[in-house]
């Protein structure tokens, strides 16, 4: 939803202001807001479809190291009518699996360097023990990926939509008159014109 209102600055310039609102509720928007003039643009956005997942996929993984194994095209797949937070929610907590076990094992690799002994702690090289986020951790966050829009709400939002693009169409088929027509009203009116000035002459 858009709407750009201008303003002016202390210089007496003119700045154009864009207004962007988003709901997951647009049942309860106040009426006054619906109305012609208020809102330039009203748009709906589906859930994201599979090359939109993909896209989002990437973009939350971007800064994450990946196994080469793990395929982002089959996590987008199966996460048909996932919205974007759904997928956010499922590489973040990917990361959270991969950080632990990195932890983990270097807490457990820790212990055995001391129970080696001191001399040998120092020659040995500290080494990331879970470089990547492997398909294991992805595995382990998918057991718990759900979908926070209902088929129901997916309905409510559709339907909500086409009621707002009937509401806010023209009801009719406007179409201006054929050109003979059109020049004829213009001639009309120039002559009732003449016919003013004949008055004041």
């Amino acid at each position: 939803m858009n709407q750009m209102l201008t303003e002016m600055d202390g210089v007496g310039s003119k700045k154009n202001v864009f207004i962007i609102g988003a709901t997951n509720r647009p049942d309860i928007i106040d009426p006054a807001l619906m109305r012609p003039g208020r809102l330039d643009q009203l748009v709906y956005i589906p859930l994201p479809d599979h090359a939109s997942r993909l896209d989002i996929l990437k973009s939350c993984l971007r800064k994450s190291p990946l196994a080469k194994d793990v395929s982002i095209d089959e996590i987008s797949t199966a996460t048909a009518k996932f919205s974007g937070a759904d997928l956010t929610e499922i590489c973040q907590r990917a990361c959270k699996y991969a950080i632990r076990e990195s932890i983990e094992k270097s807490i457990r690799l820790q212990r055995e360097k001391e129970a080696r002994g001191g001399d040998a702690m120092d020659d040995e090289e500290e080494v990331d023990p879970v470089p990547e986020i492997t398909r294991a951790h992805f595995e382990e966050s998918m057991k718990f990926a759900r979908r926070s829009v209902s088929d129901a709400d997916i309905r409510k939002y559709e339907m909500f939509s086409q009621k707002l693009q009937q509401e806010r169409g023209f009801g009719g088929q406007f179409k201006f008159s054929d050109g003979a027509g059109g020049g004829a009203a213009a001639a009309d009116a120039g002559e009732a014109a003449a016919e003013d000035d004949d008055l004041y002459n």
